[in-house]
């Protein structure tokens, strides 16, 4: 496995407390991404699926009931094949999993995309614009993938959390937060939706790797801003309607 990272105790990549290990290399270059740093392919270190499970057993003590491990990027779905390996392993030793997906490389014809989503019990799904030419201006790339891929785990049952980075002036359009929560209602299978705000945490990343930051002005949005985002989206209605958590 290609990894940038790990992290042994997080509380915000699903449920409970976590494990999560970062893998190299991500098809999309949003303009506000944080982890510039895990684009590129070339590892910080490799390691192979029985390694990171060895490494993330250590922490189970601190997981509790619901937490376990959690593969994020980058985008995992680039190692489908050694991700569905660590999930399955991680099965067999009682551990949860969690898949922390932009789906911007999905494909359902895939035979270890499909392994890997069948060892996954919780997906955390970025839909980033509703809007396709929006997505192509934001990402460099096209969303079908990514809502093909919020289809393809509706028809699985897959539990999902929906997240939505709210950006100023960026993905804050009420038209696309209203389509957003519309498709978002159609599936049927989604636990929570989070409305994350954006932050310039990682702009310093940006700089040190000799790229170009493309949003100087770009700030945080305010409560009332995000309060906004999430009636548009009708958060409420999606949560009460499929027992799901709003953020």
């Amino acid at each position: 496995m290609r990894i940038h990272s790990y992290e042994t105790f997080g509380a915000a990549d699903g449920p409970g407390v976590r494990f999560i290990v970062f893998l190299s290399g991500c098809p999309f270059r949003c303009r506000y991404c944080h982890n510039p740093d895990t684009w590129a392919k070339p590892p910080v270190q490799e390691a192979t699926p029985d390694e990171v499970l060895a490494h993330a057993l250590r922490y189970r003590p601190y997981w509790g009931a619901e937490g376990g491990l959690t593969a994020s990027g980058g985008e995992p779905l680039l190692q489908a094949e050694a991700v569905a390996d660590l999930f399955e392993k991680a099965h067999a030793a009682g551990a949860t999993t969690c898949l922390d997906t932009a789906a911007g490389c999905f494909d359902r014809s895939d035979p270890a995309q499909r392994r890997l989503f069948a060892a996954t019990d919780t997906v955390l799904l970025d839909l980033k614009l509703f809007d396709a030419a929006g997505h192509r201006a934001l990402t460099g790339a096209d969303n079908a993938p990514v809502l093909d891929c919020a289809r393809y785990l509706a028809e699985r049952g897959t539990d999902v959390w929906i997240r939505r980075v709210l950006v100023p002036g960026l993905t804050d359009g009420e038209e696309d937060l209203r389509r957003t929560g519309a498709f978002i209602r159609e599936l049927g299978n989604v636990r929570r939706v989070e409305v994350l705000p954006y932050h310039a945490l990682g702009v310093h990343k940006w700089q040190t790797l000799g790229l170009v930051y493309t949003l100087p002005d770009a700030r945080p949005p305010t409560e009332d801003e995000l309060a906004r985002a999430r009636a548009l989206l009708a958060v409420s209605s999606v949560c009460k309607a499929q027992g799901a958590a709003e953020m």
